[in-house]
C-alpha cells in the first residue's frame, strides 16, 4: 500500500482523523459548553472555526462528534460484517435446503428500501420496551440503537460475499482431506474456510464504513439518530439548517468532515482492496 498513493493519501487522513477525535477531550473544550454573547462568532484564536447559534465551539463539538460518528461507523461496520460472515459461512457450507433460506432472507432484507425502514425503525418509541427514561437519555443507548438499527439491514453485502467464497473454497482439496480426516462442520468453518475470506471480508467492511457514516448522518439530520447535545456530524447539520443562509459556516464545517472521512474509508479500501488482491 506505501507504493499506492491513493490508499496512503486515505490511510494518512483516516490516521490524523482517529487522532484528533481520539485526542479530542484534550485538544478541545467542553462542545455542550453555551456562551450567549458570542452567538456565530468568527474564526479566533480561541475558537479556530468560530461558535455556533448557541456559542458553542464548532471545532471543539467537531471533534466529539467525529468520536460518536466514526463509533457508531466502526461498530456497525464489524458488527454488520461478523452477521454476514456467520451467515455466509453456514449458506455456503451447508448449501441444500439452509442456504436456500438463508439466501431467500438476504435477498428480502436486500429488496427493502433501506432509509425508509431505518427512519421506521429509528423512529419506534423504546418506552413501550420498558426501557426507562435513564437509560434512553444516555449517550451508549442512544449510540448502541444505532448500531443495531444500522446493522440489521447492513449485514446481507457480506452474507453473499462470504458465501461465494465460501462455495469456492469449501470445494479444494485440503478441505476434502479435513472431512474425510472427520473434522465437524465448525471446525473446518472456522480452520480451513473463514481464514481464506477473510481478505475480501475485511476490504469489504472498510468501504462500508464510508456508506454507515452517511446512513448515520442522515438519521441524525432527520432527528432519529444521536440526540443533542451529544454532537454527531448529522445534527450538527442539522443545527446548521436554520441559518445556512446567514451562517453558512455552520453547515460546511460538518459536511465537509463527512466528505473527507468518506474519501479516506473508500481510498484506503480501494488500496487495500488492491493489496490483498491474489491475482497481483
Amino acid at each position: 500500500m506505501t507504493r499506492d498513493l491513493p490508499a496512503l493519501i486515505g490511510a494518512t487522513l483516516l490516521a490524523a482523523l482517529l487522532a484528533a477525535t481520539v485526542l479530542a477531550p484534550w485538544l478541545a473544550a467542553d462542545p455542550e459548553a453555551m456562551n450567549l454573547s458570542a452567538i456565530h462568532a468568527a474564526p479566533s484564536v480561541q475558537h479556530w472555526l468560530g461558535t455556533d447559534e448557541l456559542g458553542r465551539d464548532v471545532a471543539s463539538r467537531l471533534l466529539h462528534g467525529g468520536r460518536v460518528s466514526l463509533a457508531v461507523a466502526l461498530t456497525t461496520a464489524v458488527l454488520a460484517a461478523g452477521l454476514g460472515t456467520l451467515i455466509g459461512l453456514l449458506a455456503g457450507y451447508h448449501g441444500g435446503r439452509l442456504d436456500a433460506v438463508l439466501m431467500r432472507l438476504t435477498d428480502g432484507v436486500m429488496a427493502l428500501p433501506l432509509l425508509p425502514l431505518l427512519i421506521v425503525l429509528a423512529a419506534l418509541d423504546p418506552a413501550k420496551l420498558g426501557i426507562g427514561d435513564e437509560i434512553r437519555d444516555s449517550e451508549i443507548f442512544t449510540i448502541g440503537r444505532m448500531v443495531i438499527i444500522i446493522a440489521l439491514v447492513g449485514w446481507t453485502g457480506a452474507a453473499r460475499l462470504v458465501r461465494a467464497q465460501a462455495l469456492t473454497v469449501k470445494t479444494r482439496d485440503y478441505v476434502r482431506a479435513a472431512t474425510a480426516l472427520g473434522a465437524t462442520p465448525t471446525r473446518i468453518m472456522l480452520r480451513h474456510i473463514l481464514p481464506n475470506v477473510a481478505s475480501p471480508m475485511v476490504v469489504a467492511a472498510t468501504l462500508s464504513v464510508g456508506n454507515i457514516i452517511l446512513v448515520e448522518s442522515a438519521l441524525s439530520f432527520l432527528g432519529l439518530g444521536v440526540q443533542p447535545p451529544t454532537a454527531s456530524w448529522g445534527n450538527m447539520l442539522t443545527g446548521a439548517m436554520n441559518v445556512v443562509w446567514s451562517a453558512p459556516a455552520q453547515a460546511l464545517w460538518p459536511g465537509l468532515a463527512i466528505f473527507i472521512t468518506v474519501l479516506a474509508f473508500n481510498l484506503a479500501g480501494d488500496g487495500l482492496q488492491r493489496a490483498l488482491d491474489p491475482r497481483k
